[in-house]
């Protein structure tokens, strides 16, 4: 697999690294991509440039060595005259993509589609070998699809859900939305877990504002949650969706609409946290146990 991830977007993506990094007895993961977002007062290729300082930020504190295999992608979205955006990150997708292998290349995405999109725009024959999981957008019964990581490029998502590829949707409302934990469940069991414990539950904490009752969903763990045990986050096949201008999902007026697409309608969250938890403990005994100073 491969991670495409806006990882100095919000918080949650911080998790999904960690899960994937951590799950390497399930994942072989390959490479990790820093995906652009904007916001006030930030432009997108600074967006790109934060990402990819933060997935840095996160190997450091697991103490995994980056290898080469951090890379960085587009720095502007999509647009109707640009429908592809040279970068590090897609040109390796592509490359990884057509090595042989057994089963296909999943590229799990976590954030806006644009440097997926820029893959398949420029090599359209990946469709055949990579498998997408993509965060991201509302289910097709919703109002509407809008979303952060979907509004963000909605050329890109157009794209991606017309190229053909075997694609797995998971919607946020409904279906991610159900991965709500809270400062005092992170306390007692991710904050004890050494440098990365401790930098996960810290900026947590520090999102939003506290008070009791307070939740907060880490969206992202869905995809790697998926990727680990399918179980976690129930699908059914559908009919494969475009993407209209107002952002409404409406059908797919060619063959496209039977290629290979399966959406989300409930992600099972204890068993995707106490993996999480699980894990982070595991790490950090191990790494006491080899004599490891934090």
């Amino acid at each position: 697999m491969v991670l495409d991830t806006d990882t100095a977007n919000e918080i949650d993506d911080q998790f999904a690294v960690v899960h994937a990094l951590l799950s390497q007895d399930r994942l072989a993961l390959e490479a990790i991509y820093a995906t652009l977002f904007t916001r006030a007062g930030l432009d997108p290729a600074d967006g790109v440039a934060e990402s990819e300082a933060e997935i840095h930020r996160l190997l450091d504190r697991v103490g995994v060595d980056d290898a080469g295999r951090v890379l960085r992608g587009a720095d502007r979205f999509l647009s109707d005259n640009l429908r592809s955006v040279q970068n590090q990150a897609s040109d390796d997708l592509i490359q990884r993509a057509l090595e042989p292998r057994e089963g296909p290349l999943w590229v799990a995405a976590i954030g806006a589609l644009t440097n997926v999109a820029s893959a398949l725009a420029e090599a359209p024959e990946i469709a055949e070998r990579i498998c997408i999981v993509w965060l991201g957008g509302q289910a097709q019964h919703a109002v509407d699809a809008r979303e952060f990581n979907l509004y963000q490029d909605p050329i890109a998502a157009r794209a991606v859900f017309d190229s053909g590829a075997p694609l797995v949707h998971i919607p946020c409302y409904g279906a991610a939305s159900h991965l709500l934990t809270t400062t005092a469940e992170l306390d007692l069991y991710v904050r004890p877990q050494g440098t990365i414990g401790e930098y996960l539950a810290d900026i947590f904490k520090d999102h939003n504002e506290q008070y009791p009752g307070r939740s907060k969903e880490i969206w992202d763990l869905s995809a790697t949650g998926f990727l680990v045990d399918e179980s976690w986050v129930p699908r059914r096949s559908l009919i494969r969706p475009t993407l209209s201008s107002d952002l409404r999902w409406t059908p797919q007026p060619d063959d496209t609409a039977h290629a290979p697409f399966v959406e989300a309608h409930y992600v099972r969250r204890d068993p995707i946290f106490h993996d999480l938890f699980t894990k982070l403990a595991e790490f950090h005994e191990g790494k006491r146990s080899a004599g490891f100073a934090e």
